[in-house]
């Protein structure tokens, strides 16, 4: 238990709720949640399933007529071919991180993946007592790898690697060359590939590429997805891995012995959200493209704040460097006297130091007026 980490997003939550309890306004930049409804087809969806019985136990790897929904759209979206038998659906997107890697690694095992990255990804490493291997991301290739240093980390004993795109917290894609390039190191290795495709719906420019597109890739690769970003279900837990069938069914032995399904329910709601209408996720993209821009606009006329544009996600990740503050101090500050609620850079890995983490799923309003907030508080440090 003293190897596990946590996610952060949900400590400075309960900070920032506790001010709120004692009457201070917090405007809440923090969590990487849509705030827009589920859209109303999926809702109806989860009703009508519960109304017509599906409150009972299912099949531990996912009822099939999903699972096939689910290969079909896999299969159609990344130009290659899965069944139904490569699909583990899971409460969420975590398990598959956590099955997956509790069913491959051995203590010493060696797994490289993206720093900063999702927090959960290192502390489950750590847990199982395998050996990080993090790989700093380059702000200057658009938080893309310096594929040298990628290079570099691989070894005899990497079993596993792990790749997000477009990721959480920096916004960054990376880019087709890139990825080509990292197929090409990765494919004739004896490792597997964890692709944490969770954003995959969210960019704003050029559509990212999965790994998968590359020959030799798709038998040793895991591609992670769900429903919580895409669609706004973050409270349905509904997600799911595809994966070669050997591992899928060791996914599905840990699913049993832990969870022993997904509500099933919530998996008719995934149905209707694969297989409905896609109006309400091109005006959640569209309006996340605004918010976008402005965030970014206005944390670049903040005093010390250098902040690129992301790709994708809905993260703005500023290097606050030349604030002269520790990029710890200044989110605490920011919190405690601005009433602005985000993540220091180093919540998702040593490599965060000197930025902060701001989603801009919020509103206009609220971004608008958390900027002029912390313009306000700038004054702390210009006058150093």
């Amino acid at each position: 238990m003293e190897r596990i980490g946590t996610e952060s997003a949900f400590e400075v939550l309960a900070k920032a709720q506790a001010l709120e309890k004692q009457g201070k306004s917090i405007i809440h930049l923090e969590i990487g949640a849509p705030d827009f409804p589920t859209p109303k087809h999926i809702v109806e969806a989860g009703k009508k399933a519960l109304d017509d019985g599906f409150t009972k136990y299912g099949p531990t790897a996912g009822l099939l007529e999903f699972r096939e929904a689910i290969a079909a759209h896999v299969s159609k979206t990344r130009g290659i071919e899965v069944g139904a038998d490569n699909v583990c659906v899971v409460p969420g997107g975590k398990p598959i991180m956590f099955f997956v890697m509790m069913a491959l690694l051995e203590e010493g095992d060696e797994v490289v993946y993206p720093d900063p990255s999702f927090p959960i990804y290192e502390s489950v490493i750590s847990f199982l007592g395998a050996v990080p291997k993090p790989v700093p991301l380059v702000e200057s290739r658009g938080f893309s790898f310096d594929l040298n240093v990628l290079k570099d980390q691989l070894s005899s004993k990497t079993k596993l690697v792990i790749l997000n795109s477009p990721a959480n917290p920096t916004g960054g894609v990376i880019s087709k060359d890139d990825l080509r390039q990292i197929a090409d190191m990765l494919r004739n290795r004896d490792l597997t590939i964890l692709s944490d495709e969770i954003y995959c719906r969210i960019f704003y420019e050029e559509e990212p590429t999965s790994i998968t597109g590359f020959e030799g890739i798709p038998e040793k690769t895991v591609i992670l997805d769900g429903f919580s970003k895409t669609y706004s279900m973050t409270g349905w837990r509904l997600g799911f891995g595809v994966m070669p069938q050997k591992l899928a069914d060791a996914v599905n032995l840990l699913m049993v012995n832990s969870n022993s399904c997904t509500a099933t329910f919530t998996q008719k709601a995934g149905l209707a959200a694969l297989q409905g209408p896609q109006d309400d996720v091109t005006r959640m993209v569209t309006e996340f493209r605004k918010r976008r821009d402005v965030i970014v606009k206005r944390l670049n006329e903040i005093p010390g704040f250098r902040c690129s544009t992301p790709a994708g996600a809905f993260y703005a990740f500023p290097n606050v460097t030349g604030t002269g503050v520790p990029s710890k101090d200044l989110a605490d500050l920011l919190l405690n006297e601005a009433g602005v609620a985000c993540l220091n850079g180093t919540a998702f890995g040593k490599h965060g130091d000197g930025y902060l983490r701001f989603s801009y799923a919020s509103s206009l309003e609220n971004i608008e007026e958390a900027m002029r907030r912390i313009r306000e508080a700038s004054n702390r440090w210009t006058k150093k």
